[in-house]
């Protein structure tokens, strides 16, 4: 789960991979340490979080559609609160 969202092992492999391709090598390990553990829940930072969105501008596939639209929602609303 990611941003309290399920998504499949192969969304995160290529969420990963996107990660690393934008320079966010902290996350995308992240990630692949939480498959190769099999964790069921990976805590994400807001930092993390913003480092997804990025990697995510373009969506390449609807698993990652639903999640970058959650993270999206939660950064607009910390940026209405004024926490970022």
């Amino acid at each position: 789960m990611l941003a309290g969202i399920p998504v499949r092992d192969a969304d995160v492999v290529e969420l990963a991979r996107l990660l690393g391709e934008h320079g966010f090598v902290h996350v995308a390990a992240k990630l692949e340490r939480a498959l190769e553990v099999e964790t069921t829940i990976v805590a994400l930072t807001i930092a993390d979080r913003e480092s997804i969105l990025r990697a995510l501008d373009d969506p390449p596939s609807d698993g990652l559609a639903e999640p970058r639209g959650v993270l999206l929602r939660e950064h607009e609303w910390r940026a209405r609160e004024g926490l970022v």
